[in-house]
């Protein structure tokens, strides 16, 4: 069961490979994400991740792992601070702000954070989980 001030980190690295693929499947194909020569001219100086795929780890954790299987996205924002890199470590956190255990849901903070504690990534998601938020 997770109730409120709860707390999860998960380590993750993205890696130029996996750019690709999100950039393939998406249609994005924005040179700053993709062509080193084209990044490097850019005020960031190689390329970086989609937003959106390194906000990803906040679907993959919430399904998978802190609530788990079952977890429903009802909502999320986010705010994206500063770039993110392939092949640099960054944790994503998470702590529960609230539950609402008649309708099983919670509300949840989530932040991507480089190595050295800088937040590139900061949100509040709002989920369902009838086993998890009880």
């Amino acid at each position: 069961m997770i109730k409120q001030h709860d707390t999860y980190t998960h380590e993750i690295t993205f890696n130029q490979p996996n750019v690709a693929t999100f950039a393939q499947i998406t249609g994005d194909n924005n040179p700053i994400h993709l062509d080193a020569d084209f990044a490097a001219k850019t005020i960031f100086g190689k390329p970086i991740v989609h937003g959106f795929y390194s906000a990803s780890v906040f679907s993959m954790v919430f399904g998978t792992k802190f609530p788990g299987e079952g977890t429903i996205y009802l909502y999320q924002d986010m705010k994206f601070l500063a770039p993110v890199f392939v092949d640099q470590p960054y944790k994503a956190k998470f702590e529960v702000l609230e539950v609402n255990t008649e309708k099983h849901i919670g509300t949840i903070k989530c932040t991507l954070e480089d190595e050295s504690g800088k937040i590139v990534i900061e949100g509040t998601a709002k989920l369902k989980n009838n086993t998890q938020f009880i």
